[in-house]
This record gives structure tokens, C-alpha cells and sequence, in this order.
């Protein structure tokens, strides 16, 4: 399933700086996906945060596993350096790399644990990025993901010159779809609707370009919004607005050695060498 960027990297980079005071809902999910850990005996060495943005849910991860070492990876230099500005003394287990989530620079089975936090969406393509994924991804290792589903801001969406970023997202069963045909096993999928109230269309209109949903010459939100139902608790659309977000997370694992990979040339299986037996002939 392939969409185009919605924005390049340096577009993140002008927001980079102030990105965390529009963050609230990113940083909500963000606790909703780790949650998912809780209960799980599971200990990754190896940790990779795939759009990790200004470096939050890395510090995050490495205060839930302090012994593991976290890879954060993004394409905007401006959010790697504000990630930077956050490793402090445990950076000997926190690395950054410039890259896209689509093609990871690491070694096939070289990762625990895959944790991506809204960034699926920013992906060219996501059956790629998920194929991708499932290859860095050890035998037994578990990827965390969460992404916007279509039915976020549906209201205010309509009629935004240009569209919003998140248009063209998968929902639940399309993303399970997708999961398991890039070779995971054992989905639990769920969505999420999360309801946040700001004082006027202006206000939701600046979270959006401060967490960079919407370019910032985004034009038809406001008065889009002024014209729709969207009051909280009978109060007009000028004293508040509701903004509803649909999310969809995932929790999927690799399996083990001897299970098929869909790549592009069809289904593929890798298994260890030290698994083959060797007959021999007297």
C-alpha cells in the first residue's frame, strides 16, 4: 500500500524545536503502546524506536529495559538533534540514526523489540516499512505500533486544501492484513478513540501544524469548523472544540526460524545453519 510523503524531513525540522508543547496526544498514545509490555516476561537487548522524533518514548523505553540498548531512528535532523540534547549520560545505550523507517539500516535479525509510535503513516510504503521490519526483527521479538486510523478528525478534515497527512491510513483489519502477510505472528489489534477539547478552531488548528499534521498554509479548517457540530458539552464552537482520534495499535511477534517471509518474489524461509542436518554417506 503505497502513498506519497505527505511532507519532507525539513518540514519536521522547523518544528522540532517546540514540537513537545504540541505533543500531548502523541505522548498519550505513546504511554497507551508501551502499556501493552505490562504482564509480558520479555527482556530485549536490542531496541529500535522507529520515527522517535525529539527522543521522549526512547528515554521511555530505555527507563523501562535500562540494560537494553535504544536505536532511535528518524529522517528530520532537526528532531535527531533535539533527541540528542536527551541521552545525557546513558548515550553510550542511546543511538540516533538518520534514516527511513521503510529501509533500515540494520542487520537481518538484529533487533528485539520494534516500537513505532504514530510514524507508520508517514511511511511511502507501509507493506514495504512492515517487510522491512519483520526482517531486522530477531526470531521471538516483538514489534509495538500504533498508527492514526481513517476516522481521525473526520469532521474537520473535509475540504482542507492540501488534505491532511493521515488520509489515506489503514484501519484495524486492513493493518492485521498487512502484519501478517509480511510474515508476523500472533496479532492483538485494537483502536482507540481519543477525545481532546480545545478553545476555538484556532487552537486545534495550531496543535495540528505544531505536531505536524498539516502544513502550515493548511487553508478550510477553521471555518469548516465553525460551521460543524463540533461543540463539547452544549458549548458553541467559538468557546470549544472536540477533535476525535481514532487509533489503531498492534502488538505482533516474529516467528520463529522455518516460517515463511513474504518479500517480493514471494514467500521466503530462512532457517539457521546450525539446524541443517548433514547426511553422510559411508
Amino acid at each position: 500500500m503505497r502513498s506519497p510523503r505527505p511532507f519532507p524531513s525539513r518540514f519536521f525540522d522547523r518544528l522540532a524545536e517546540h514540537y513537545e508543547s504540541h505533543a500531548a496526544l502523541q505522548t498519550e498514545v505513546a504511554e497507551r503502546l508501551l502499556s501493552r509490555l505490562d504482564g509480558l516476561r520479555f527482556e530485549p537487548s536490542r531496541i529500535v524506536d522507529i520515527g522517535c522524533a525529539d527522543g521522549r518514548q526512547c528515554q521511555a523505553l530505555h527507563q523501562r529495559f535500562p540494560k537494553a540498548r535504544v536505536i532511535g531512528i528518524d529522517l528530520s535532523t532537526g528532531m535527531l538533534s533535539q533527541a540528542k540534547a536527551r541521552r545525557r549520560w546513558w548515550r553510550r545505550n542511546f543511538e540516533l540514526l538518520r534514516a527511513d523507517g521503510s529501509h533500515l539500516p540494520l542487520a537481518e535479525d538484529s533487533v528485539d523489540l520494534i516500537y513505532a509510535n504514530l510514524s507508520l503513516g508517514w511511511l511511502d510504503d507501509v507493506e514495504a516499512a512492515l517487510r522491512c521490519w519483520r526482517r531486522v526483527l530477531c526470531p521471538g521479538g516483538l514489534a509495538l505500533l500504533s498508527t492514526y486510523g481513517p476516522d481521525t478528525l473526520r469532521p474537520q478534515r473535509a475540504g482542507l486544501t492540501p488534505p491532511a497527512a493521515f488520509s489515506l491510513l489503514p484501519d484495524v483489519q486492513r493493518l492485521g492484513t498487512l502484519l501478517v502477510r509480511a510474515g508476523f505472528t500472533e496479532p492483538v489489534l485494537d483502536t482507540d478513540w481519543i477525545t481532546t477539547v480545545f478553545p476555538s478552531p484556532e487552537a486545534l488548528l495550531a496543535e495540528l501544524r505544531g505536531c505536524g499534521l498539516l502544513p502550515a498554509r493548511t487553508r478550510g479548517l477553521g471555518k469548516r469548523m465553525h460551521k460543524s457540530p463540533l461543540q463539547a458539552n452544549g458549548e458553541s464552537s467559538a468557546e470549544s472544540c472536540r477533535a476525535v482520534w481514532e487509533i489503531v495499535s498492534a502488538s505482533v511477534w516474529a516467528p520463529e526460524p522455518g516460517q515463511p517471509v513474504r518479500g517480493a518474489a514471494g514467500e521466503e524461509v530462512s532457517v539457521p545453519v546450525d539446524t541443517i542436518r548433514v547426511r553422510r554417506r559411508d
